[in-house]
């Protein structure tokens, strides 16, 4: 196994542990602000796991701030009964960038549980894909997963299903390019080296509902 691999591998495994304590702490309740919970679970994770460095800002996204994808920075929303909630933290653990991003249904409206149970499993299906085929260009993948929303009656949230992921700082190891992102602009074969580096993979899925009222998202490395 390449040694970046495994090293990102463990610091994904080690979000995944923040975002099993999300849970366990019950942290995603309603009357509270999307940056009242960034902050707590930014202190859930020193208190538990020693994090204090994060290679991108912290993302709460709740109701109709859900929507908008990484670039946007909406007014900080409260998040209410019957709310949709997504969380994306991108943690740096042993000098490597983990990034994780899930969704959370407060209640129980069947098209906000619909849609976020069709962004998981659309990550799946996307990366049983990748994982299928030899060569495979950023926009091979990326037209495959706008298909993939709308197959489920949504709309793709991002100009953008994917990114590159490694030591920190992967922004200063890698040319900022569209041929470093899964996009519609990139032609090149996500499996090979660009300006003879390795390429690791984070997936993103990114759906919002045809109304343009809520989206759900769910984001892990790539493998």
């Amino acid at each position: 196994m390449n040694d970046k691999i495994k090293y990102l591998k463990e610091a994904q495994e080690k979000a995944e542990v923040l975002f099993s304590l999300i849970d366990e702490k019950q942290l995603i309740k309603a009357n509270k602000t999307e940056k009242q919970l960034s902050e707590e679970i930014y202190q859930l994770a020193k208190e538990f796991l020693g994090i204090s460095k994060f290679w991108h800002k912290k993302i709460v996204r709740a109701g109709i701030n859900s929507v908008l994808p990484y670039d946007f920075n909406p007014k900080n929303s409260f998040i209410q009964e019957d709310d949709i909630v997504w969380v994306d933290f991108g943690p740096i653990f042993n000098s490597y960038e983990a990034d994780l991003g899930r969704t959370y249904v407060l209640g129980n409206d069947p098209e906000k549980v619909k849609i976020k149970e069709a962004t998981e499993i659309t990550w799946h299906e996307t990366r049983d894909y990748y994982i299928s085929k030899e060569k495979i260009s950023g926009k091979e993948l990326f037209e495959f997963v706008t298909e993939k929303a709308l197959e489920n009656g949504f709309l793709f949230g991002n100009d953008i299903a994917g990114h590159l992921i490694d030591q920190f700082s992967h922004n200063k190891l890698h040319k900022k390019t569209p041929l470093n992102y899964i996009c519609s602009d990139n032609y090149t074969d996500l499996k090979n080296q660009y300006e003879g580096k390795d390429r690791f993979w984070v997936l993103e899925i990114h759906f919002i509902n045809k109304e343009k009222t809520y989206g759900s998202f769910f984001e892990q490395l790539l493998i």
